[in-house]
């Protein structure tokens, strides 16, 4: 089996680097392989550009979703958005390391899935959900947050985190992955400013620790339900049968109050 894990943070010795760094060590001694992509490390540009398109399908005006479909078409994308592909597609496992920051993902980790899940190499309107590129491939979130699980409860004052992590784990599975619950490491931020440097290792340890042996027990994940593609209408809504599984997607009652 092979985990590819993709860290979105700009410092190297930061937790999030750390929890790669011990994804990395304990599927390695489990027996997998892994591999890490490093987006600061690597220097990724996650601001998509014309200048990227060395032969554009049109250099007057540059169209985001044709330059990267013609792009697919003609195997020009750029080699560092191929090889990232090409990570994806041996992993068995893909693990999308990150923290918070004002409520949502990086930009560095935006701008990953913007340029590297190409339309036309990454996906198209026939290869999704079910039927994507990824599919049979399982990918998890693990994110840090500031503060405890309480403030990130249903009633909590940051938000509901299965909500705000919501639409990272669609686009998951827009691609066909079968997306994992998340990790989520709560209280970081906390941790640090404890005035006790043996409980702020202690509370870190134990976050790592749990992040390991969650992972060490990925087959007993449970998954998050996703609406398969035979559950969309002609329109693009959910079918009256379907199941809704998020608040995202859900059945509104109208009320005529003529």
């Amino acid at each position: 089996m092979h985990a590819h894990f993709v860290l979105a943070h700009p410092e190297p010795q930061s937790f999030n680097a750390h929890m790669v760094r011990e994804g990395v060590a304990a599927l390695e001694a489990a027996g997998w392989t892994a591999s890490v992509s490093d987006l600061h490390a690597m220097g990724f540009d996650p601001c998509e550009r014309s200048e990227h398109f060395a032969a554009p399908l049109n250099a007057a005006r540059f169209d985001v979703q044709a330059e990267q479909r013609h792009a697919s078409q003609n195997g020009t994308l750029p080699a560092h958005v191929t090889e990232e592909l090409a990570r994806m597609d041996r992993a068995d496992l893909l693990v999308l390391q990150y923290p918070m920051w004002w409520h949502m993902p990086p930009a560095m980790l935006k701008g990953w899935f913007d340029r590297v899940w190409a339309y036309g190499e990454a996906y198209t309107s026939a290869r999704r959900f079910e039927n994507g590129r990824f599919a049979g491939k399982r990918a998890m979130l693990s994110v840090t947050v500031g503060t405890s699980r309480e403030t990130y409860m249903h009633d909590g004052r940051s938000g509901d985190i299965d909500l705000m992590l919501w639409p990272v784990n669609f686009n998951l599975a827009y691609a066909g992955y079968t997306v994992l619950e998340h990790f989520v490491a709560y209280g970081v931020e906390a941790g640090l400013r404890y005035s006790d440097p043996a409980a702020v290792e202690a509370r870190l340890k134990g976050i790592v620790a749990a992040f390991r042996a969650d992972l060490l027990n990925i087959d007993g994940r449970a998954a998050i339900p996703f609406n398969r593609k035979a559950e969309w209408g002609a329109d693009g809504r959910i079918v009256p049968e379907a199941p809704v599984h998020s608040p995202f997607i859900r059945r509104r009652q109208h009320l005529d109050l003529a």
